[in-house]
């Protein structure tokens, strides 16, 4: 078993132990996307990019026609009907080169940190924006004109308001002209929520106890509760975030690994701090633990919330990865949380810190009045706490020493919506629309970290991914989406720019089946193409949310056959017998399984081994006659098929063998094949005879280069020196003769036939080099052969040697002249056989080496 198997099961055992688990298995709560849409086949997408980098804080104003990007070192208002028109104003915000050599100098990075990331950009007021950048590690805020808008001079100190880090998880809102943030703010602080442009700043208590640990902040919710509220309840602003587990674990968990959980806390709008205990801090702070599929294993990633027109109907919708510790495997998942499941945690029981175990445990103590960490209500009111000044000491305290609630804050139905394998989701965006059927239904649209957008309807306990569509040809991770009602489009921020992705791509639904089963609520099908159901008239629409298979052919389509204008035509195929052939079938729908008729009946059926169906069609191995037909590929889908393809197989009859008696009238194909064969065998006779022409060629080329004398192949001999090998091969052509011939010159000017020297014994001559002789007139009588004892083989070396070393020569200079015949000097041999008579006795080094006699 692997570590990450192991790791896998040890986490659902704990999961299973605490109550955690999910009524289906993560396989059930998979789900495979409809279809895919690759990058080159996207169509409608509008593009917005600059030489500026991270375009991640996106502010839209669907009533102006605005959208607002912050990025690194800029500021764009963009027309949101179009972000690609080049209308696009444009708000230059560099760091200073003071501030980022000041960065530098702390150690960080100059090409991504050391630059003004624009992290907050919000509506201030009616006239003005609120923007907030790191600004080099030194972060500044200001309020932007939107209608001149451009940089003011003026600008405020930001280390309250702004991360200094642009890595940090970070968050904020301004509500009724308030400023709440939160995220970790100073260089080396702790993280912290906080409120700003109010006359009662606020944060969290860090003493005796830190309200946050290690946090990460990923998103914050404005929830209107005082709104139509029976209690006179105050708004609450929620956050966010994964921070580290603590002491609150099981004993099945291994602390050792760090652990950290998702939380959800909340304060209340009209919290002003204590009057002597918590001042200027949260007296309405609490938090409760997030679970979605495995605790203590995931890490919060992106969170969106949606409102069905009043406050009561409000859904969290989050994303989680798998944590650090899972570094062989991916995955991701997808929980819902309702707004009363959240309250009914704040509501419950309260945990308390024991200094003597170090760890979480529930409280079961008396809790004073009123309730600690809940805000001002018309029953407080009547007990005289009109804010949380007023509140009693002994609720404060209770405060400062437990933030934590006991109960843990689960999914909708007590399990994930998708449980996604193999995808780590990075940002979610929730749209509701109204199907065609009445209902209401929740659209996802989830960000990948490789630059993927998955959409997915939510249907009952589970989702159905309509489409997953490549919105970057270089994987980069989504970081922020926002959709807008108003233009039908989703905007995706991300490191290289904005996108506008239309909501729904309704055209690319071919015919009435695929468009009920894409089960898109934006789609419906009105008798001749797919269109978008704001754009159409709802009486002559189809549509089928529930089970996808239903409305085609003004009737129920379950089992039917393909209507007449999806039909593909029909393609010839022939092959020989025993040849293989692939009959392509095009599978558009992901969830499409491919059925295959022959001759109308099933393909597979009974005694068809040699046909197997793959991702790209059907294969036909060693064919035979009896699989000839027709063919066609229908796609089956929730009990619907649709036909893909169509094909007439003709199985020819194969070649005659060798030797066999052809039949009287041959197949056009093999007369065809025959006449290859001849093609073949001719080309290969010809090869053959260029080989042996050209072996010729270079065997008599190979016997012009041992031809004696000074041309070679016509051209004269080059004088430069060539040596050859010692051996007695130079005097066997000379024994053989009766007749020699004999030069008139010296000793020194003596030579062997085939350019081979004589060796010289003894003390050589002092003149360097010998100058070339004329040939002779007339060659005397030869001499007898040497006899061969005395040869020791060396009549097979050039012709001028000097000595060296005393017993080692040096060739000077090869004879240019042509020697005509082997010639021996009478003279010569006489001297040669004196002289190595005489070196018998003497002693000039006692071994000779192998270049002597």
């Amino acid at each position: 078993m692997s570590s990450g198997t192991a790791q896998l099961l040890a986490a659902l055992f704990v999961a299973a132990v605490m109550g955690y688990p999910s009524r289906r298995s993560a396989t059930d709560l998979d789900a495979t996307p409809r279809t895919t849409v690759t990058f080159d086949e996207l169509s409608g997408v509008r593009r917005f990019s600059t030489r500026t980098l991270n375009y991640t804080t996106l502010l839209l104003e669907d009533e102006r026609g605005v959208l607002y990007v912050g990025a690194r070192g800029a500021i764009f208002a963009l027309n949101s009907s179009d972000v690609a028109d080049g209308s696009h104003r444009m708000i230059h915000w560099e760091a200073s080169p003071e501030k980022q050599l000041d960065c530098l100098q702390k150690g960080k990075n100059n090409k991504t940190e050391c630059f003004n990331h624009v992290r907050f950009l919000q509506r201030l007021n009616s006239t003005h924006l609120y923007a907030c950048g790191t600004y080099a590690f030194h972060p500044l805020c200001t309020s932007i004109d939107a209608d001149r808008f451009t940089l003011p001079s003026h600008f405020e100190e930001g280390k309250e308001k702004c991360p200094y880090d642009p890595s940090r998880g970070y968050t904020g809102l301004i509500v009724d002209g308030g400023l709440y943030t939160a995220t970790r703010y100073e260089f080396r602080s702790l993280p912290d929520i906080r409120r700003n442009l109010h006359q009662r700043p606020l944060k969290t208590e860090e003493s005796p106890l830190h309200w946050l640990n290690d946090a990460e902040f990923v998103a914050s919710v404005l929830v209107r509760e005082s709104r139509d509220s029976p209690v006179g309840d105050d708004d609450k602003i929620y956050y966010f975030f994964t921070e580290r587990a603590g002491e609150e674990t099981t004993s099945f968990f291994d602390k050792s690994q760090a652990a950290r959980v998702a939380r959800v806390a909340r304060v209340c709008k009209s919290d002003l701090g204590g009057k002597k205990i918590l001042q200027r801090k949260w007296t309405s702070f609490m938090k409760a633990r997030l679970v979605c599929y495995m605790p203590y294993y995931e890490v919060l990633r992106s969170v969106c919330s949606l409102d069905g027109g009043g406050w009561p109907s409000t859904v969290f919708y989050a994303a989680f990865t798998l944590s650090a510790q899972w570094r062989t495997m991916e995955a991701s998942a997808v929980c819902r949380y309702s707004i009363s499941e959240v309250q009914r945690a704040f509501e419950g029981p309260y945990m308390e810190y024991q200094d003597s175990a170090r760890k979480w445990s529930r409280y079961d103590g008396t809790v004073p009045e009123p309730r600690p960490g809940s805000c001002i209500t018309d029953h407080s009111r009547r007990k005289g706490y009109n804010s949380s000044q007023d509140l009693p000491n002994s609720v404060l305290d209770f405060v400062k020493l437990h933030p934590l609630m006991f109960e843990e804050v689960k999914p909708a139905n007590g399990e994930p919506l998708l449980v996604k394998k193999n995808v780590a989701y990075s940002r979610l965006a929730v749209d509701r629309v109204r199907a065609l059927d009445g209902r209401s239904y929740d659209v996802l649209f989830m960000g990948t970290g490789d630059g993927w957008i998955h959409k997915a309807v939510v249907l009952g306990s589970g989702v159905h991914i309509i489409e997953e569509v490549q919105v970057f040809g270089d994987p980069q991770p989504v970081e922020t989406l926002v959709i807008s009602r108003t233009q039908r489009s989703l905007y995706v921020g991300a490191a290289s720019g904005i996108l506008q992705v239309p909501l729904a791509a309704c055209a690319r639904y071919a015919s009435c089946y695929d468009c009920v089963l894409a089960r898109d609520p934006y789609c419906a099908w009105d008798g001749r193409a797919c269109r978008e159901t704001a754009s159409a008239d709802s009486a002559v629409l189809v549509q089928d949310m529930q089970h996808g298979n239903e409305g085609c052919r003004n009737g129920t389509a379950r089992g039917e056959s393909a209507p007449p204008w999806v039909f593909p035509p029909r393609k010839n195929r022939m092959v020989l017998r025993g040849d293989d052939v692939l009959l392509p079938c095009d599978q558009r729908s992901n969830l499409a399984r491919a059925v295959w008729l022959l001759n109308g009946t099933e393909a597979l059926g009974a005694g068809q081994d040699r046909l197997r169906v793959g991702v790209d069609g059907l294969l036909v191995t060693d064919t035979l006659p009896e699989h000839s037909g027709e063919y066609r590929c229908y796609g089956e889908e929730r009990g619907l098929r649709t036909l893909l393809a169509a094909y007439s197989l003709t199985v020819l009859p194969e070649l005659p063998r060798a030797g066999a008696t052809p039949p009287p009238r041959p197949h056009a194909a093999s007369q065809a094949v025959g006449d290859m064969k001849v093609v073949y065998v001719s080309a290969i006779t010809i090869l053959v005879g260029l080989c042996v022409v050209l072996s010729a060629v270079l065997l008599y080329m190979s016997c012009l280069q041992k031809r004696k004398g000074k041309y070679i192949l016509g051209e004269p001999r080059p004088s430069s020196v060539e040596l050859q090998t010692v051996s007695a091969n130079c005097l066997r052509k000379g024994r053989g003769s009766k007749e020699e011939e004999e030069d008139d010159e010296d000793e020194d000017g003596l030579a062997y036939p085939d350019g081979c020297l004589q060796i010289i014994p003894g003390e050589a001559p002092t003149a360097a080099v010998s100058p070339a002789k004329e040939p002779p007139a007339a060659a005397p009588p030869p001499p007898p052969p040497l006899p061969s004892e005395l040869t020791n083989g060396v009549g097979a070396l050039p012709n001028m040697l000097r000595k060296m070393n005393g017993n080692s020569y040096m060739l000077l200079q090869q004879q240019e002249e042509p020697l005509a015949s082997p010639l021996y000097s009478a003279s010569f041999t006489e001297e040669l056989s004196k002289i190595l008579e005489k070196r018998k006795h003497t002693q000039l080094v006692e071994k000779l080496d192998e270049s002597s006699v």
